[in-house]
């Protein structure tokens, strides 16, 4: 795409809100908060296949997934210094960081040793110091097994969906974040094919956004109110494809207000947001922790601002550092 896609900011915008959202609270629950719980797993029934399927129509759109053979070695570094490159940056910086800084404050999930949390981020990755960044490892893997896979052709697209289904229903091992593969690489080609759709995907959407939002916040209210034990796969896959057409649709309606501009604000430092949230989140944290607990009433406090840490503290490290180095500022864009 030449030009940025106003519609896929915002979308990305809202996605991230959702995603600080769910980073708010790590392993240690606080005590006597009821309602935090069932809204994350609302919002995990659907925020992150949502950004699987923006990824891939995005990279169905800009052409990428068609890339001829010649061009696959540039297509794999480029991907690489786009997602590897801050995955293992960012990785180790939390690894050391947490090592360091448990010495001095509360720390969710700090390693054993630097030794073992290196393991952990790249092997045995359920209990990774630094999960919260597994997207950029999934969607490298991913966006070029589907471009190898489809090899210049569209029509094998309906193949690669039946594909990712049968691994979608496969229990898959958390090691190098085979689970997290098998679980997401569906949405990405869902997105695909929304992208290759172009005009047509759109129309269908502004058509149906509001029916579909209604459903999806029907859907949404039942997981808040009964859900909590219902299985997290056909919950994902079912409220996960059905927030595409809801919430695009909804957010290419939006007309031009306060709620927009700032949608389309946070869309543009969304990787940003990605990256370095969860060490706002926990920096606050640990320092809020040590003058006031956050159990009971307190989380209202807290989880505002947790927020506010999560979402402007990347956006102030990338206008007021980053913005003044040309290679930070290119790989955070």
């Amino acid at each position: 795409m030449q030009d940025r896609r106003w519609d896929i900011d915002a979308a990305k915008g809202m996605a991230i809100l959702f995603v600080v959202f769910g980073h708010l609270v790590a392993r240690a629950d606080p005590r006597h908060v009821g309602w935090y719980e069932p809204l994350r797993q609302a919002v995990y029934a659907f925020h992150m296949p949502f950004f699987l399927y923006l990824s891939g129509l995005v990279a169905a759109e800009s052409g990428m997934l068609l890339t001829p053979r010649r061009k696959w070695s540039r297509v794999l570094a480029a991907r690489a210094k786009r997602l590897l490159l801050p995955f293992f940056g960012l990785g180790g910086i939390i690894v050391g960081g947490k090592l360091t800084l448990e010495q001095v404050m509360s720390v969710d999930n700090a390693p054993a040793s630097l030794l073992s949390g290196f393991a952990d981020l790249l092997w045995h990755t359920a209990a990774s110091p630094a999960l919260s960044i597994w997207y950029l490892f999934v969607l490298f893997v991913v966006s070029l097994a589907g471009m190898v896979a489809l090899d210049g052709r569209t029509t094998r697209l309906p193949w690669l969906i039946a594909a990712a289904l049968a691994l979608y229903a496969t229990p898959l091992p958390a090691f190098a974040y085979a689970d997290r593969v098998g679980s997401y690489a569906i949405f990405f080609l869902l997105g695909a094919a929304a992208g290759f759709a172009g005009g047509r995907w759109l129309a269908c959407i502004d058509r149906v956004w509001r029916p579909a939002l209604a459903a999806l916040l029907a859907a949404l209210c039942a997981i808040i109110l009964f859900g909590r034990h219902w299985p997290e796969a056909p919950v994902m896959l079912l409220i996960g494809t059905l927030s595409f057409p809801a919430l695009h649709g909804f957010l290419r309606a939006l007309p031009d207000t306060p709620p927009k501009a700032i949608l389309l604000f946070l869309g543009r430092y969304s990787f940003m947001i990605y990256l370095f949230n969860t060490l706002f989140i926990g920096l606050a944290k640990g320092t809020l922790l040590r003058v006031l607990p956050w159990d009971g009433a307190n989380f209202y406090a807290f989880a505002a601002m947790l927020m506010a840490a999560g979402v402007l503290g990347p956006v102030a490290l990338k206008r007021c550092v980053f913005a003044r180095s040309p290679v930070l500022d290119r790989l955070t864009n």
